[in-house]
């Protein structure tokens, strides 16, 4: 982790991933998307993205009653940086899955912007792992 991130950052930044994972195991969409600013990007590792808050929280709502009902998220900082007072760069390594282990398998990037109550993320980025990664990353 960058050593210029305070400790504080690094707590208030831990808590809003852990914030992240629980509306993700709730299924919670509004929850979850709440957490993404109202202009913010999302873009997933199949090459779909989406714009603003609402697409967020829509496309949530479907992902957690469709394609990944039941799943529950890992996730796990591997670096922490601020860009100046108001906003970090975070990579994480994350995975989705129905057991009692989840694998990491993802990479993402949240760029966040602090906000009154804390961060919220304005621009996210979802990168599938290669062999060696996951080999690298795995539990």
């Amino acid at each position: 982790m960058s050593e210029s991130i305070t400790v504080e950052d690094q707590r208030s930044i831990t808590a809003f991933l852990d914030r992240i994972r629980q509306a993700w195991d709730a299924a919670d969409a509004a929850a979850y998307g709440a957490l993404f600013a109202q202009d913010a990007s999302y873009v997933i590792f199949m090459g779909d993205a989406q714009f603003g808050r609402e697409q967020i929280t829509g496309i949530h709502h479907e992902v957690f009653t469709k394609w990944q009902k039941g799943t529950k998220m890992a996730v796990r900082p591997i670096d922490m940086r601020t860009i100046g007072a108001d906003t970090a760069v975070v990579t994480t390594i994350g995975g989705i899955g129905k057991g009692s282990t989840i694998g990491y398998d993802k990479f993402q990037t949240y760029t966040l912007r602090r906000a009154v109550g804390g961060w919220e993320c304005v621009a996210f980025q979802n990168t599938e792992m290669s062999r060696r990664a996951k080999r690298a990353y795995s539990k």
